[in-house]
């Protein structure tokens, strides 16, 4: 017989199976109780065993009228029962119900705190909080970026741990550690990915500690170390090559263009997307603006247009197809965008890995930086709240260092090896 019941949310299966694959030397097979809340499980074994031929899965008990056929399935019946009032005394005092948590009562592991909160009650109240302030705070990007996380735990926590959900108390570094090796081989995460799931998860443990819902910090001794990534950016004479091909193909003239767009711009893939017109403002002198707030961060962007990227929007100010998109360019699902990309760099003869990302660092490190555009009037236009953030994206060129060691060498002509 199946128990079924769902409060608050929760859905609830209790039922007691046969281990078929652990066959005793009598012939017979050990009973456990399987314990299923919102679709995860935990195994209690119950003592007592029966034979296969004898077994009823459909009750959920065993065949036979003899006194010990009997008993069997009164201790089968008095378990269940127990787990059934343990399931609705958690549900009635509002505290968190896990297939785990209902087994470690049941066998008397479990220590009831007066705060007993848990991993994932913490984090999907943090994620449905920003949420609210979706693009009020967060981006769309962001959100998906915690969803993500949560999953990634939730996933971890079933396959590695066998529970669906942890005690905050009972997070110690271990349990962080073999979460960084699941996201590198289960997940296949880099490392620079691993750490940005970690440091989510460090994120939900100081919110707890500021609450004073966990009094130690498990990540106290975890220092992440992220590798270096060098993005590919284009020289100007790349994006000259990139400006004057001829491409016959009017998906990839597309392409190209978005991406010259961006390169005199600096405007990341989702600005560039929801570029309206009311972002393109004139003023008094006849100067052409980009003033747009970040889709990322709300930072404004604050870029004046040159004529590449001038002529760019009179191309396209009567496309149909961005008339019924409401966009200003072009723009595809990112992950065209990248496929496509690929086949431009081919045809251009540029061997380097083109990506949405790329022109924005283009933008940074040929169009302003190397052209002695301040760091400071650069983070502007990126929308970057200091210019820690636009060292980033700013590469050091060839040419600008030899341009400071030719002033060096100016300076001292005049010594003389003797």
């Amino acid at each position: 017989m199946e128990t079924k019941m769902t409060k608050q949310r929760n859905t609830f299966n209790v039922v007691c199976l046969i281990r078929k694959n652990r066959v005793m030397k009598n012939g017979q097979v050990p009973l456990f109780i399987r314990i299923t809340v919102n679709s995860n499980v935990a195994d209690i074994p119950i003592g007592g065993s029966v034979n296969p031929s004898q077994w009823s899965q459909a009750q959920g008990k065993t065949r036979g009228s003899s006194r010990e056929a009997q008993e069997l399935n009164y201790n089968i019946q008095s378990v269940k029962s127990r787990i059934h009032q343990i399931f609705c005394d958690l549900g009635l005092a509002a505290k968190p119900i896990t297939a785990q948590i209902i087994k470690d009562i049941y066998l008397g592991n479990h220590k009831d705190e007066e705060d007993g909160r848990t991993l994932v009650e913490v984090h999907s109240d943090h994620n449905e909080r920003c949420r609210q302030l979706l693009n009020i705070e967060y981006a769309q990007s962001t959100i998906y970026k915690f969803d993500a996380s949560l999953k990634y735990l939730k996933e971890f926590m079933d396959k590695e741990l066998d529970m669906e959900d942890i005690p905050l108390k009972n997070i110690n570094e271990d349990f962080i550690r073999k979460y960084e090796l699941y996201l590198k081989t289960e997940k296949g995460c880099c490392n620079n990915s691993a750490i940005k799931h970690l440091k989510i998860f460090k994120k939900i443990i100081r919110i707890a500690i500021l609450n004073d819902w966990l009094h130690k910090d498990p990540f106290a001794s975890i220092k992440f170390r992220q590798d270096e990534v060098h993005v590919e950016f284009l020289t100007m004479c790349e994006l000259e090559t990139l400006i004057n091909k001829e491409i016959s193909t009017k998906r990839l003239s597309q392409i190209r263009d978005v991406f010259v767009f961006c390169s005199f711009t600096g405007l990341a893939f989702v600005d560039v997307k929801n570029l309206k017109e009311e972002h393109i403002i004139r003023n008094g002198n006849d100067e052409v603006w980009i003033r747009k707030p970040r889709e990322k961060t709300n930072n404004m962007c604050n870029i004046p247009l040159l004529n590449i990227p001038k002529m760019l929007l009179e191309k396209y100010k009567d496309d149909k197809g961005c008339q019924l998109k409401g966009q200003l360019l072009p723009v595809p699902t990112n992950q065209k965008y990248n496929t496509y990309l690929k086949e431009v760099a081919d045809l251009c003869g540029i061997n380097k890995r083109l990506t949405a990302h790329c022109s924005r660092h283009t933008f940074a490190t040929s169009v302003t930086l190397a052209n002695k555009v301040t760091m400071e009037n650069v983070a502007k236009m990126l929308g970057h709240s200091s210019t820690r953030m636009t060292q980033h994206y700013a590469k050091i060129l060839d040419q600008s260092i030899l341009e400071d060691m030719m002033n060096v060498d100016s300076k001292i002509s005049n010594l003389k090896l003797q």
